[in-house]
């Protein structure tokens, strides 16, 4: 059986556009990938970033889903910790009774802002200490089976939101496996311990009412073109506008050129940053083929979902479908 394949929006506001903009974008990409075959499109909780419009994702979730028909919509993910299990039980529960059977909660530990935001979320420190038990109480919300006498998630879809836990280190990986529940890696930008922790899911794992074997997603990047030089220049493009946003804690109107970007990706610093990308296919349809099939073998895992980095719009739908097309090419064959 082919891997299957998912998008991972990062709902860009690039330089010169608006978050109506990104929205759009949002919503053509979902339809793109809802053409050819994809599994699921992931939206992931950011704070205080000015170059990414998915702060309120369910929200995004339910803009796209109205705008789409058959594809599954969700977090990748809702950082838990800034938030009460009851709202998000509330939320999704309402996602999943506007569009049955559409919506994914995958969930995070993680912040997804700086310290100071952090505390404009009137989140501490220790908040995600509680992340274990809180994505528990979440579950019972979802299931009708709250662990609160007396509080239930209103409203509650028929059939409980499937979860999934998102991490980039050992801890998530150890609590997917004990819950039971998918395990989605974040080797996008957090490639060091993807192996090991997989390996580590997958030899503790716990059956579940959810999930009866191990289901691994593993994040990676992609930038697929007609032609091979355009789909090398399309990356240099979108890495250097990482870089700059990097740099420039997501700022605009840093004027580094190519030439200071390139210097310092080549530079101690620079190299740590440019290793987080290190999971990238990039090319013909062909050659992004072969590199996701490898990946997918190497990583053990049963999905993966792809960040489309090309800086235009059209440029990044075309990377949608020429994936979508080359890895679905096996089983047509």
């Amino acid at each position: 059986m082919p891997t299957a394949l998912s998008l991972l929006d990062l709902a860009p506001i690039s330089a010169g556009q608006t978050a109506r903009d990104s929205f759009q974008a949002s919503v053509a990409l979902a339809q793109s990938a809802e053409r050819a075959g994809y599994q699921r499109v992931w939206y992931a909780e950011h704070h205080n970033m000015s170059v990414i419009a998915s702060s309120a994702t369910s929200v995004v979730i339910g803009h796209v889903a109205h705008h789409t028909s058959t594809i599954r919509l969700g977090a990748g993910g809702i950082m838990l910790p800034n938030h009460s299990p009851l709202v998000i039980a509330e939320q999704f529960g309402t996602l999943e009774t506007l569009f049955p059977g559409r919506i994914d909660l995958g969930l995070g530990r993680a912040p997804g802002s700086d310290q100071v935001t952090m505390r404009a979320l009137r989140r501490d420190h220790l908040s995600a200490d509680t992340f274990p038990q809180d994505v528990l109480e979440l579950q019972g919300y979802l299931a009708g089976q709250s662990v609160i006498p007396g509080v239930q998630a209103v409203p509650r879809a028929e059939r409980p939101v499937p979860l999934y836990i998102l991490g980039s280190s050992l801890f998530g990986a150890q609590l997917a496996a004990r819950l039971g529940l998918p395990y989605a890696f974040a080797s996008h930008f957090a490639p060091d311990a993807l192996l090991q922790a997989v390996r580590v899911y997958r030899e503790t794992f716990t059956p579940s009412g959810q999930l009866a074997e191990p289901y691994v997603i593993a994040g990676v990047n992609v930038v697929a073109a007609d032609d091979h030089d355009e789909a090398v220049a399309q990356m240099r493009s979108a890495y250097r506008a990482r870089t700059r946003a990097f740099i420039s804690r997501g700022g605009v109107g840093q004027n580094f050129t190519d030439a200071e970007i390139d210097a310092f990706l080549a530079s101690p610093g620079g190299q740590n940053l440019a290793a987080m990308t290190r999971y990238t296919a990039v090319g013909t349809p062909d050659e992004v083929r072969e590199y996701l099939e490898d990946f997918a073998a190497t990583a053990q895992a049963d999905e993966l979902i792809t960040a489309h980095h090309a800086q235009s719009l059209p440029d990044r739908l075309r990377s949608v479908e020429l994936t979508g097309a080359a890895m679905a090419a096996p089983a047509a064959a």
